[in-house]
């Protein structure tokens, strides 16, 4: 699982991850170009303009012909936008690597935004938005967000707004892309069975044209808190959706490893205390889990249950009883060798494929100061001790800093502001 980076005089960095025992490769072309670097009246531009590089080319005219070639090779093909990110992949049988290379390579540097299929994208995305409007679920991280971050980028939902998605031009597609898709913002990486040196010169050959130029900065998340805060979304549904959490590190900090063994403790696995507590214990809820979420200037600590209704006040209360244990009382020997296990072994399986490598590499290029092995991560989270994480959690898990964001059958937040505390 070792990797080859060659970054070309134009600024453009190549990641190659060779992988002996596969037959399949991806080509991920990644784009340091996401919600933050949005403005509200162009919010969910980002993620807009991902779905219009699929409607045609100076070379394929139109989707189908973009899709039809893909499909001839038996590919998986897809794209996605974060606050800080656009990807587009292909992944199909290593002898159609150069092919992949030349389709991405096309979709980036030469779409025509057409306008008809401008106009009806615009009726897809909106259902796209309206699906997760009725996944709760789902909509609670937008809540989770707005709570957090309010009127800044990084508070705004990715996809954008009904108003922001009618109203975009083909103008706004072309000047976006001219801003920030530029060879110093982009990083194509390329997993599976293949020469690193033989990528190299094919996508030098493929990119030889992307338009050069200093990136983009983004504005950085601006961030205070001086109190519990909590908002909620009325919906009517038969379960409460939740997030309950801090504000923690950036992906960059010297924390981030005792961080997620924290985590891994609280909510990682079946066996884990959350699970145990809320699921085991309580039967309150089919799924509780905890997460780290963490960008270049900002992250979070949450735990993200769907709990019964009738009994949201006791959920509430065992998920913030877990958090006050974990701050309170060091974990023993035996718990952290779990964790630690826990979070290695999920991460070597999660990188058994092309595709999973690709994006495993492609964040880290594009969030981190420097990019590690699995090994080195490895190496990391086994350099974790109790007193790490009983520092992180005290320094993090305080009265004043929780957060609770709700979507359910509430439309006042003063019935959860009592109960609010560790």
């Amino acid at each position: 699982m070792n990797y080859k980076k060659k970054v070309l005089k134009n600024g453009l960095r190549i990641v190659v991850i060779p992988m002996k025992d596969t037959l399949s490769v991806t080509v991920m072309s990644l784009i340091e170009a996401g919600s933050k670097y949005e403005t509200k009246k162009i919010n969910g531009l980002s993620h807009f303009l991902e779905h219009m590089c699929f409607k045609g080319t100076k070379k394929r005219p139109t989707a189908m012909d973009i899709a039809k070639e893909f499909d001839a090779m038996g590919a998986q093909n897809n794209a996605f936008t974060s606050q800080e990110f656009t990807g587009y992949w292909a992944k199909a049988h290593s002898k159609h690597k150069e092919k992949m290379i030349e389709i991405i390579a096309d979709m980036y540097l030469n779409p025509t935004f057409p306008v008809d299929d401008l106009e009806r994208e615009k009726g897809v995305i909106i259902e796209e938005l309206n699906m997760y409007e009725d996944l709760p679920m789902r909509s609670v991280h937008d809540v989770w967000n707005e709570l957090l971050y309010g009127d800044q980028p990084a508070g705004w939902p990715i996809i954008g707004t009904i108003n922001n998605i009618r109203a975009f031009t083909r103008d706004h597609f072309v000047n976006y892309r001219k801003d920030l898709y530029k060879s110093e913002s982009t990083i194509i990486l390329v997993a599976g069975n293949v020469e690193a040196k033989d990528i190299f010169k094919k996508v030098q050959k493929y990119f030889e044209k992307i338009p050069t130029g200093k990136k983009k900065k983004k504005l950085k998340v601006k961030e205070k808190q001086t109190k519990p805060a909590i908002k909620i979304k009325y919906k009517d549904t038969d379960q409460t959706h939740l997030i309950i959490g801090v504000r923690a590190f950036d992906t960059n900090d010297k924390n981030t490893p005792a961080l997620k063994v924290l985590s891994a403790v609280l909510g990682g696995g079946m066996s884990s205390r959350l699970f145990q507590k809320m699921r085991d214990e309580l039967g309150i809820c089919y799924y509780v889990k905890s997460y780290v979420d963490q960008l270049t200037d900002h992250g979070v600590l949450m735990v993200t249950a769907g709990v019964d209704s009738k009994r949201v006040d006791e959920g509430i209360l065992g998920i913030l009883g877990e958090l006050k244990k974990i701050r309170d009382n060091k974990i023993n020997g035996a718990e952290l060798r779990k964790a630690k296990d826990f979070l290695i072994g999920n991460m070597y399986l999660g990188l058994e494929s092309s595709d999973s490598l690709t994006e495993f590499y492609g964040m880290q290029e594009i969030l981190s100061d420097k990019i590690q092995t699995p090994k080195d991560q490895e190496k990391e989270i086994e350099k974790v001790t109790s007193q790490d994480i009983a520092r992180v959690a005290k320094s993090l898990i305080k009265n004043d800093c929780l957060n609770m964001a709700i979507v359910g059958k509430y439309k006042d937040s003063k019935k959860f502001q009592k109960i609010l505390k560790v």
